[in-house]
């Protein structure tokens, strides 16, 4: 009975500790219109050009991530997740990844990314 009890137990830990994730940081690095016209906004504090309507981000993740997604909302627009691209540094190591997100209904706002109830990213105000 202890060893049932004991493997239980492992088995749990061993899950608990599978599902983590190791986030570094997220960062915002573009934004586009829907007909691919965007800037980049790594350095940026307000964007070039107007963002009216519905346009997509891309958020660079650093760190390991496990079936976590950052929320990612302009405002009060929402980031709807669509795909994304891992990223290898020189020795073919994954150091992150790419992930593209699409917004509704845009207006004008800060860029911000969460992971986990945690601000990560809101530097860039879209008009």
């Amino acid at each position: 009975m202890k060893k049932v009890i004991l493997l239980l137990t492992t088995l749990f830990l061993i899950n608990c500790f599978a599902f983590s994730s190791k986030v570094k940081d997220a960062y915002a690095i573009g934004i586009f219109d829907k007909k691919g016209n965007g800037e980049n906004v790594q350095h940026t504090r307000i964007t070039k050009s107007d963002y009216n309507g519905t346009c997509y981000t891309k958020v660079f993740v650093i760190g390991k991530i496990f079936k976590l997604k950052p929320q990612v909302t302009i405002g009060n627009a929402i980031g709807h997740f669509q795909s994304t691209k891992a990223v290898y540094n020189k020795s073919k190591i994954k150091i992150g990844e790419v992930m593209t997100f699409k917004h509704y209904k845009v207006s004008k706002g800060y860029i911000k990314v969460k992971l986990k109830e945690k601000i990560l990213d809101t530097k860039v105000f879209v008009k």
